[in-house]
């Protein structure tokens, strides 16, 4: 069994972030570690109050754990200040370069309440020289890359930030936020240049409060394929497939927004 490694904050509806992830990571076969960035206090309205854990301690977590556990895969999501993120950065220095490392970089809830503050930024795009691959939507590569990613020619810009400014490895920007069909690209940097794959996808109609965490869970999927072995496309195909299946099942629980539904298991 795989070990998959989760530094994000914590969600109390169990519906994204670190509840989320390891969910998502034990749905794969995988084991789930997790290290709490955040308490959040929210709902399925929205998030409330956003309290940071203090930035030694991610540290600290970090540290005790990889001297007796090395991860497979990392997958990080939600850090919410810039002592965190460069508390998370330090702390990554304990892992081989090899091991992969999944970044959802979370800019904003749901519901539009920030989740990383503004200061933080120049930070997390620091961390991304350390990322296999980062997967923002278009609201968090506009506010990181100044780009209008909605159409093909403006989201191939941007991923041109992120491969060559941001020096990631790889880029998927998620196009659930783009009128008409919700189209990801996958960018990746290679020795002869770069590779582009348009990823198709088909809206799929939920209920009526939208539906919460589907980056945590797209995320967390790709960073326990990566654990697996798989390449990063087949790692992301197989990932945005059980993110679709996630929507078509999805389920109202409380009084604002629904959960991704899965089948059992594998």
């Amino acid at each position: 069994m795989k070990n998959v490694l989760a530094i994000a904050g914590s969600d109390p509806t169990g519906g994204a972030g670190l509840q989320a992830d390891l969910q998502v990571i034990r749905h794969f076969g995988c084991h789930g570690m997790g290290v709490v960035s955040a308490l959040t206090v929210q709902d399925t309205r929205k998030v409330h109050r956003v309290l940071p854990v203090f930035p030694s301690v991610i540290l600290e977590q970090l540290r005790c754990l990889l001297q007796d556990i090395v991860p497979d895969a990392v997958k990080i999501g939600m850090l919410a200040t810039d002592d965190v993120v460069r508390n998370t950065l330090l702390g990554l220095a304990e892992i081989p370069l090899e091991i992969p490392v999944v970044i959802d970089p979370i800019l904003f809830a749901s519901d539009g309440t920030p989740l990383l503050e503004r200061r933080a930024y120049a930070a997390l795009m620091q961390l991304f020289a350390r990322a296999t691959v980062v997967t923002p939507n278009l609201p968090e590569v506009e506010a990181l890359t100044g780009e209008d990613a909605s159409g093909k020619k403006g989201c191939e810009r941007a991923a041109g930030h992120f491969l060559e400014e941001f020096e990631c490895g790889a880029v998927l920007i998620k196009g659930g936020h783009r009128d008409g069909a919700p189209n990801d690209l996958l960018a990746v940097a290679g020795d002869a240049g770069v590779d582009l794959h348009w990823l198709e996808g088909e809206r799929v109609e939920t209920p009526g409060g939208g539906v919460h965490g589907t980056g945590c869970a797209l995320s967390s999927a790709i960073a326990t394929g990566l654990a697996q072995g798989l390449d990063l496309l087949e790692a992301t195909t197989r990932a945005r497939s059980f993110v679709a299946e996630g929507l078509a099942n999805a389920r109202a629980a409380g009084g604002g927004a629904a959960l991704l539904g899965f089948t059992a298991a594998r």
